[in-house]
């Protein structure tokens, strides 16, 4: 009987980051199933459970882990006893989560305490909000870690993680953007009513520890976009605290310059970044898949303080409007070199390769602390 794999997916991003890890394994003969909750669950972000369900030849099981304004100590406890409930039934081999979501961490609780097989993807990085702490606790919670980097293994490491159990295979994402796309922007134009040839992408999310400001924020961000003239495709913000203000801030922006879009499918969302002029906001595709692809961004704020440094990567407040008219101005419609800091497309192998291995299954669940060297 083949092992089990089971991936948890809160998000359309982390799905676009899991997905090719979970084909990888199905292809290696693994029985590859899903954990549909979060964002995929609701309405208002697009209902994108439907993209993980057109993944061929895996299982889905969907959870419903929140209702709207559930905060996220709620969503934890729901989740908790929601996959708690599923473990016990499906026990699979080996269950697959990623970064920082507060699905992935109550999916890593209930492993860690049931002594289940768990694999972090996307370990050891930095950022400047909540996101990091829940990051570096499902660091702590999994059994296995697959790194987008040296660096983050090394901070990996620093948790007193077993260096044989860190891998550095990249930024799964990475795969996909490495390769075309598979539809034309033609279609992609067509499929999401674009009306622009040229046109920059907006991707602004809450910081749950300012969410007290983040409608000021997302005003003060969208006012100096709506005056540079130019045209956007904003993707809705997460479902974070501070989401509804920025929902109320995207509302007023003229609907002929601003193609506000619930979610993309995956495939239309890498074609539409490689024909974009420039990419503002805080979403962590700003820091890493707009460098790999050669677009220039503007990181707002302080949601991905310190995730990542590249030459095609620039730095403002939201209310820094000075900043932001001169990246659009300078950097609008340039292309810099591809940035492989995170990987060059491989990680998907690299991921099926290690499954494919005796030691990685042989590993103990019985954590233990290590001391890094130096």
């Amino acid at each position: 009987m083949s092992r089990s794999i089971l991936f948890v997916t809160g998000t359309r991003a982390d799905f676009g980051k899991l997905e090719p890890l979970a084909i990888a394994a199905r292809d290696q003969g693994f029985a590859v199933s899903f954990f549909v909750t979060g964002m995929h669950m609701l309405d208002r972000y697009g209902l994108t459970k439907v993209e993980v369900h057109r993944t061929p030849g895996v299982q889905v099981h969907e959870f419903l882990n929140q209702r709207a304004g559930d905060p996220q100590d709620m969503i934890l406890a729901k989740t908790v006893i929601g996959f708690s409930d599923f473990v016990k039934e499906h026990a699979p081999d080996l269950v697959v989560i990623h970064g920082d979501r507060v699905e992935a961490l109550a999916c890593a609780l209930v492993c860690a305490t049931n002594y289940v097989r768990c694999a972090h993807i996307e370990g050891g990085e930095v950022s400047g909000t909540i996101d990091e702490i829940y990051r570096h606790c499902n660091s702590k919670l999994a059994s296995s870690h697959f790194v987008s980097s040296d660096d983050a293994a090394r901070r990996v490491m620093s948790l007193g993680e077993a260096a044989d159990d860190i891998h550095a295979i990249g930024s799964p994402e990475l795969d996909f953007h490495a390769g075309p796309s598979g539809v034309t922007m033609e279609e992609v134009k067509s499929r999401y009513d674009l009306a622009f040839d040229d046109f920059g992408i907006c991707v602004f999310h809450p910081v749950t520890s300012e969410a007290a400001t983040m409608g000021a924020q997302a005003d003060a961000l969208f006012s100096a976009l709506d005056a540079s003239g130019k045209n956007f495709v904003v993707i809705a913000p997460n479902n974070d605290p501070g989401s509804v203000d920025i929902f109320a801030a995207i509302s007023r922006l003229p609907a002929d310059r601003f193609r506000v879009l619930p979610s993309m499918r995956f495939a239309h969302f890498s074609e539409l970044m490689k024909n974009a002029s420039a990419m503002v906001g805080n979403s962590s595709a700003g820091v890493r898949e707009a460098p790999f692809i050669g677009v220039p961004s503007l990181d707002i704020g302080t949601r991905q303080t310190n995730r990542a440094k590249s030459p095609s990567v620039f730095f403002a407040a939201a209310s820094e409007t000075d900043k932001i008219h001169a990246f659009l101005a300078e950097q609008w419609g340039q292309s810099h070199p591809r940035h492989d800091a995170f990987g060059g497309g491989s990680a998907a192998d690299r991921f099926a390769a290690i499954l494919r291995t005796d030691a990685f299954w042989n590993s103990t669940l019985q954590k233990t602390f290590h001391d890094a060297e130096g």
